[in-house]
């Protein structure tokens, strides 16, 4: 049976009313008591002010152990949240605001300077999530409600807010818990509608796979307004009774790895790019020295070496990891390879927001190379073709954590799902008999050749970032002849003595390398060579649009 995320969080509050819940990392920090006491603050402001249940309240500022606190008062009033990235850019965040009908925003000053107000004709308050001070509000009710505000605090909790006040629904799975806008665009834009039983169901597979405590702590550097930094590194291990520490901007990788050793995360959530980053800057020359690469050949003494990699590379993190979670791109092959000779404990999954996130998850132990993992409990998972584990066809689910639809876009929401009830994903895969799926590519990403080959420019690029100086790649199609854009590695470049006027003869060699072992069809007939590094997602995806 699966456990409603209040339930958990609230038992969570309880059993550690003295303990930090929410940390900003060398800041503020709030004990899960702090935390019930500002969320039953913000209750009587929602009621007071007239804000009912079910009503849109925007959120769009910086991580921060404020923004934790107003996601978790707007959804345990029974408010939607709708989360929204501060990267948007503000015309957007305009939009969507304005898309949502949200009639209160939490963002922090600098970017309100920057709204405009005219273009969001519902929205009656803005909240500041840098102190919780009012930045503006039309509304006379909610002014005399933070006014009043402590003695109606008095009134109803005249000793405070005590652990056996915590109530919070439990009866809602089916309401819309949050919307959250899947891109930026103002031009029919997409909010995935999420249920609480979405996020539940994600809260319970965190803790019955890697359940974590009291004496657990983690370190959220992934954009809270995306699914998969929400889920697993907020609210999942918030609802076992752990520390969270949030990082803000997006944090220098001297930063980061402070953070890492002081905090001592029990979990790293996390990219592929910065893994193989990481294995490429700090593993890789290790490995190439000419004594290492003879001792790595002897069995038994490998082994000796491969675990001194391995305390290694966890002791980066604090010491006290017991998994890596990579998601959001396929990790490179030979990076995979090696991590699994160090016996890494790192596990590459799959979602998307619409499914709140996870899709499919395996644990180290049992994942399986090149994998996805397997369908996560409480979903189902088939692959749209006649030969399923040999022919890719479109990945589709169903299951509790699937979302309802897009907010306030029909024609979307019917293109989303097959007739007989199916989530399209957009992604291609095949699934072996164990159930472990595949991903070859995103079906609008399939390049289809001149002789009807379908072609999938991910199983290439893997090829391509696979060779000593790539740092990541995307494969276009022009004129019908296939194209790799290359962001070479010049810092390692320069530190082997390779000059900038060479680089264009070692891709070309790299091309050559790299078209011995690829298929007639899939070869390429071009590399060109980029200055700067593609522009990505918030989870780090590449914008592919922009380079076909």
């Amino acid at each position: 049976m699966m456990e409603h995320f209040f339930n958990r969080l609230q038992n969570a509050m309880r059993s550690n009313w003295d303990r930090p819940a929410l940390c900003n990392y060398h800041g503020e920090e709030f004990t899960f008591g702090d935390l019930a006491t500002k969320i039953e603050r913000f209750h009587i402001v929602f009621e007071a002010s007239g804000i009912s249940k079910g009503d849109k309240v925007a959120l769009c500022a910086r991580n921060s152990a404020r923004w934790a606190v107003s996601f978790l008062a707007i959804t345990t009033y029974g408010a939607v949240a709708v989360p929204i990235l501060a990267d948007f850019h503000p015309d957007s965040i305009n939009s969507l605001v304005d898309h949502s009908e949200s009639k209160l925003l939490f963002t922090d000053a600098d970017m309100w300077k920057k709204l405009d107000i005219g273009r969001m004709p519902e929205l009656k308050t803005v909240v500041n999530t840098g102190d919780f001070s009012v930045l503006y509000t039309s509304d006379s009710r909610i002014r005399e409600a933070l006014d009043n505000l402590e003695s109606l605090f008095r009134a109803r909790f005249p000793q405070g807010v005590r652990p056996e006040d915590i109530d919070y629904p439990t009866d809602n799975g089916k309401d819309i818990a949050v919307i959250n806008y899947t891109s930026g665009t103002t031009s029919a834009p997409k909010g995935v509608m999420l249920r609480y039983e979405c996020l539940s169901s994600n809260v319970q597979f965190g803790q019955d796979r890697i359940p974590s405590g009291n004496t657990d702590s983690i370190v959220s550097m992934l954009p809270l307004a995306h699914m998969y930094g929400m889920m697993f590194e907020f609210l999942y291990p918030l609802c076992g009774g752990s520390s969270i520490y949030f990082l803000g901007k997006a944090p220098t990788p001297a930063m980061l790895l402070g953070a890492m050793k002081e905090v001592r995360p029990y979990l790293v959530v996390t990219v592929p790019l910065v893994m193989e980053k990481i294995f490429k800057s700090s593993v890789l020359p290790v490995l190439n020295r000419p004594a290492v690469k003879v001792l790595t050949a002897i069995p038994g003494v490998n082994r000796i070496i491969f675990n001194a990699i391995r305390k290694r590379l966890l002791s980066a993190f604090g010491g006290n990891v017991r998994m890596i979670i990579m998601g959001g791109a396929a990790l490179n092959p030979d990076v995979e390879r090696w991590f699994r000779k160090f016996r890494l404990p790192f596990t590459v999954g799959y979602g998307m927001t619409e499914a709140a996130p996870l899709l499919a998850y395996e644990e180290w132990g049992k994942f399986v190379p090149r994998s996805c993992g397997k369908a996560i409990d409480r979903e189902e998972v088939r692959i749209d073709s006649e030969d399923p584990q040999n022919v890719p066809g479109e990945i589709q689910a169903r299951g509790v954590n699937i979302m309802s639809g897009y907010y306030r876009n029909e024609e979307a929401t019917k293109a989303a799902f097959t007739a007989d009830g199916w989530m399209n994903t957009g992604d291609l895969g095949v699934m072996d008999a164990e159930g472990n799926i595949f991903i070859r590519g995103r079906s609008k990403n399939m390049i289809l050749s001149s002789n009807g080959q379908n072609i999938y420019p991910e199983e290439i690029e893997a090829v391509i970032n696979s060779e000593p100086y790539v740092v990541e790649s995307v494969v276009v199609d022009r004129d019908s002849k296939l194209v790799a854009l290359v962001y070479p590695d010049r810092d390692r470049m320069q530190a082997d003595g390779v000059r900038e006027e060479d680089i264009g003869d070692m891709m070309s060699g790299m091309m050559a390398s790299v078209n011995r072992s690829l298929p007639v069809y899939s070869r390429l007939s071009k590399v060109e060579v980029m200055d700067s590094p593609f522009e990505k997602t918030p989870k780090m995806s590449i914008k592919r649009f922009l380079y076909s």
